[in-house]
Order: C-alpha cells, then sequence, then structure tokens
C-alpha cells in the first residue's frame, strides 16, 4: 500500500494554526527544535498562543515577538547560555503568563494528554513550594496501601496537558510523516506529537521508508505516520539550534541572537536581517546546518 504524501511547506502549516492555540513545540533547550515552523509563525500574524516546552530560543523569540500569552516548560534555556535573554525579559516584566514546573511533571502532563486521561499521580513538586504557589495542582490519595503496608501516600495530581497542535523536527522522514532521530535522545516529541490534535514534522531530508535501516536501528524511528499531520522537509530547518549528527548548533550565530536583549535597536536590526525574511533567504543568510 502506498504511503500518503503528507509534505507541506512552513507557510501550508502555519496557515493552519490559529490564535489562542496551545502549541507544543519539540526539542530540548538549544538542541533540535523546529526553527523553520517558529520563523515561519514570526512572520504570521498569530497572537495569543500557549506554548508549551522544554524550552530554548523557540519561547524566547516568540516571546520577544509578542505571539505568547502563556509558557507552559520545565526550564528555557540556550544550553551553553543558561537563560534565553528575550524570555527572561518577558518572564521579569511579566508580559507572559508563566506556568513553572518541573521536568518530570512537564513530560507527566504530556504523557496524560497522550494517554487521554485527566491527570497522572506523581511525588514531583511535592515538599516545593510549587502547589503553595499554584494551588491549581492539586493533590490525590492512593487508594492502596503505602510502602511498607502504611497509609496511602497523597501524591501530587499532574493535569493532562492536551496540545491543539505539536510541532517537531526530526532528522529524516517519509513521505507519510514516520520520522527518525539520529543523535542520543528522542526528547519527548513523540509524547507531544500524541498529545496534540495534530502534529507537524520538519525534518532534514525525506528518504523513502526502506532506507530508515541504513540511518539508524529501529529503535530511532519512533515518530508514527499516525501521529502526524503533515511533514516539512528542510536542510538547517534546526538552525541554530544543533540536529547531530546532521550539524552542531551554530554558537556564533546563538551568541549574535543572544545579544539583541541588549536593546531594541539590537533586536530590530536581528529581526530586519534574519526574521523578515523568506525562509530559503534566511538560509542562504546562516548557510543553515552547513556551518
Amino acid at each position: 500500500m502506498a504511503l500518503p504524501d503528507k509534505r507541506m511547506t512552513e507557510a501550508e502549516v502555519v496557515s493552519e494554526l490559529r490564535s489562542g492555540m496551545t502549541i507544543g513545540i519539540g526539542g530540548w533547550g538549544s538542541r533540535r527544535k523546529p526553527m523553520s515552523l517558529v520563523r515561519e509563525i514570526l512572520r504570521s500574524d498569530l497572537t495569543d498562543l500557549t506554548v508549551v516546552s522544554y524550552g530554548g530560543p523557540d519561547i524566547g523569540l516568540l516571546c520577544r515577538a509578542g505571539k505568547v500569552r502563556s509558557a507552559v516548560y520545565g526550564f528555557v534555556s540556550l544550553d551553553s547560555i543558561p537563560l534565553d535573554p528575550h524570555f527572561r525579559a518577558a518572564r521579569q516584566s511579566g508580559s507572559v503568563e508563566v506556568t513553572e514546573l518541573d521536568e518530570g511533571m512537564l513530560l507527566l502532563g504530556l504523557q496524560a494528554a497522550a494517554w487521554r486521561v485527566p491527570f497522572l499521580p506523581t511525588r514531583a513538586g511535592l515538599g516545593s513550594d510549587l502547589p503553595r504557589l499554584m494551588p491549581q495542582f492539586k493533590t490525590v490519595v492512593s487508594p492502596y496501601p503505602g510502602p511498607d503496608g502504611g497509609e496511602p501516600e497523597e501524591l501530587l495530581a499532574m493535569p493532562a496537558l492536551p496540545l491543539d497542535a505539536a510541532l517537531i523536527h526530526m532528522n529524516r522522514a517519509d513521505q507519510g510523516g514516520n520520522g527518525q532521530y539520529l543523535n542520543s535522545d528522542l526528547y519527548m516529541d513523540d509524547l507531544m506529537a500524541m498529545a496534540a490534535e495534530k502534529c507537524y514534522m520538519s525534518c532534514e531530508q525525506i528518504i523513502p521508508t526502506e532506507e530508515f535501516p541504513a540511518h539508524g536501528s529501529i529503535h530511532t524511528q519512533r515518530i508514527s505516520r499516525l501521529m502526524t499531520t503533515g511533514v516539512v522537509e528542510r536542510a538547517g530547518a534546526a538552525h541554530f539550534t544543533e540536529c547531530p549528527p546532521d550539524y552542531a548548533r551554530d554558537e556564533a550565530f546563538q551568541r549574535e541572537y543572544a545579544a539583541t536583549a541588549k536593546s531594541d535597536e539590537a533586536w530590530l536590526e536581528f529581526k530586519a536581517k534574519y526574521l523578515d525574511v523568506s525562509e530559503d533567504e534566511y538560509q542562504a543568510l546562516t548557510s543553515g546546518g552547513a556551518k
């Protein structure tokens, strides 16, 4: 049976998004982020977004551009630069609503949405100020005896984090929307995909399905076409974040990006040069992942 053809452009993906949506963005910090799709959102008129992410420059750029109403995250880091400066400015000014989660709580929120259950119990967050600062998080008492037959435990009930759409990036994909990662970690991209009503996947290269084994073991083929709505082929789509083994993080460009938080003039110059242009022009200016 022939695979369906789910190939799309970045513009076609973003045309299916709407202001006010809750959008999950895959990757981790400044690692394998679907940046060409993020840049397309920056070019659009989308606003009032809730962004769920193990955050990096995706959240930073979207906050600086005024696209974000609310951010749900385990952290927002550029890895080699500990904190995204544009997110930091938004957080300190209070211009975005935030839900700051333990990394494991965020995982369980996505897992609950993927499993279509309202919450999952966890010890994460207990003993911290999180329940005091965010009283929307409730606790539940286990229906089973505690350790060694003692009193049942009280656990935090991490609510599901259902997504209207997820954006993820893989190293390889086929035209039907199966995806393959080739570095050491899938991160939570599969959970993002399953927690979303629709999932759009960018990739470095679309290849025939039968060529997946030549690139990596079956364990790297973790994104099923049953999870995906569309697939975008774009070499360098994750730039300036890393996407090994295809390319490393563009540290020089990342420093240039971070420096734009120093003034409005620096941001506007960066925006005009790199963000107010087409993705083809961006890739030509930066050489994408070829650096």
